[in-house]
Order: C-alpha cells, then sequence, then structure tokens
C-alpha cells in the first residue's frame, strides 16, 4: 500500500514485486485504503483542532484530480447533456475535492470527491462545508482565507473584491485588502502540492472516480503521521 502510494506503481507489477497474485494485489490495496481513510477527523473537529492550536484562520481551497475519461453523463444548468466528471475550466476529466489547510500551508482535512463539472462553491454548499466555515467563523473565531471562485459562501469567508465594471479601479483600500490576502492564501496551494508531491499516486487515478475520495484522504493521513499531527501524538 504505501508503495503504491509513494510510487504509483502498477498493481498487477507491484503484485509480482512482492509474490502474490494479482487478484490479491488489488484487495489489499483496496482494504489499505479504506481503513487509512477511515482514520480522517470530521470536518469541525479538525477546525476545533486548529483553533485549539492557536492558528487564527483557516485556509479553503479545491482541487481537480485527474482520473480517466468517464461516460457518465449529467445535466448542465443550461439544459444540456455533458460529461459528468469534464471540468472545463481545466479540460480535463476529474474529480472536485475541497480542502482545509492551516496557516502553514499542511492540509487537515479532505471532503468526499463530486464531479469535475462542479464548481468549488457548489462543492463547498453542497458538501456543507460552508456552513461548518462560517459556525467556525462565528464560534471558534476562526476565519477562513478563499479565492474568488467562492464569492457568496457566507460569514467568515473572505475573498478578494472584484474590480467594478467598468474602467473603474478598485479603491487603494480594497487593493491593499486583495494583496493582504493573496499574500496569506497562497499557502492553500502548498497544501495540494505537499499531497500530491509526496504521494504520486493522485496525480492520476485510473481507478473509479468515486474512490478519489478514500483515496486522498488515506494519503492525508499518512500525511498527518509524516508530519507527527495525528490525535495522539498531540
Amino acid at each position: 500500500v504505501l508503495v503504491w502510494f509513494r510510487k504509483g506503481e502498477d498493481v498487477t507489477l507491484l503484485g509480482a514485486g512482492f509474490g502474490i497474485s494479482r487478484a490479491t494485489a488489488y484487495r489489499y490495496l483496496a482494504e489499505g485504503v479504506t481503513v487509512l481513510a477511515a482514520q480522517a477527523q470530521d470536518l469541525h473537529a479538525a477546525l476545533r483542532r486548529v483553533a485549539d492550536d492557536g492558528w487564527s484562520y483557516v485556509i479553503l481551497d479545491g482541487k481537480l484530480f485527474d482520473c480517466d475519461r468517464v461516460a457518465e453523463t449529467t445535466v448542465s444548468v443550461k439544459g444540456d447533456t455533458i460529461d459528468a466528471w469534464y471540468c472545463g475550466k481545466h479540460r480535463d476529466f476529474g474529480g472536485n475535492v475541497q480542502a482545509i489547510m492551516r496557516p502553514d500551508g499542511l492540509p487537515v482535512w479532505t471532503s468526499e470527491v463530486m464531479p469535475g463539472h462542479l464548481h468549488d462553491l457548489t462543492c463547498a454548499q453542497v458538501q456543507g462545508i460552508t456552513a461548518a466555515l462560517n459556525w467556525a467563523a462565528s464560534e471558534l473565531d476562526l476565519p477562513t482565507l478563499a479565492d474568488s471562485g467562492y464569492e457568496g459562501a457566507g460569514q467568515g469567508v473572505k475573498v478578494p473584491i472584484k474590480q467594478p465594471t467598468g474602467r473603474q479601479q478598485l479603491a487603494p483600500d480594497n487593493r491593499a485588502y486583495n494583496r493582504l490576502l493573496r499574500g496569506l492564501r497562497w499557502q492553500g496551494e502548498r497544501g495540494f502540492a505537499i499531497l500530491t508531491g509526496r504521494w504520486k499516486t493522485l496525480r492520476r487515478t485510473t481507478a473509479s472516480p468515486r474512490r478519489i475520495s478514500d483515496i486522498v484522504a488515506a494519503a492525508l493521513h499518512l500525511t498527518h503521521f509524516e508530519y507527527k499531527y495525528l490525535p495522539q501524538s498531540r
């Protein structure tokens, strides 16, 4: 399981290297991923821990995890039939996963995967992430920093102020706000880089895209083990 996460090896070749059959290799891998993913904390517990550790905010970001082409279709808001797992923004097939990062970039929680055609804000709202972040801002004094894709996420989710329509420019204080927000929020990109840089198998999924949730959650748990961030290590 660790070799597969670290190197992204073909499972059949990986099993042969360990002297086990192809079927056994797939079974061991599925069991290992399930066990590791089950260790993940829920979102409210993760937010409480960040607040208890003394951090002043968290970062919300989303990522499209690449997968093989999937035949599943859905109906767009315009009534057209589209590929459910195709992301027009990235022009690629994949699953949308939301993540919460500490200010230093360490990811502390990852969401269930949703089809790639959905926008970040939609994924965050449907899964109750924005509601949990609104709660954290009011009850834990723990606001969230996010990019402009999360505009309208609600209380406590800080997003950049958009450029006015026409030729108008942002006021100096608004430009300063945006610059400060960017200077703090960039660590959110580092959170996903920690996961995909360390665990090569996350760079492309050949399994069912529905399994991306468990694979990413398992990789998160392994990352927490390496960073000594497990609950029992506190």
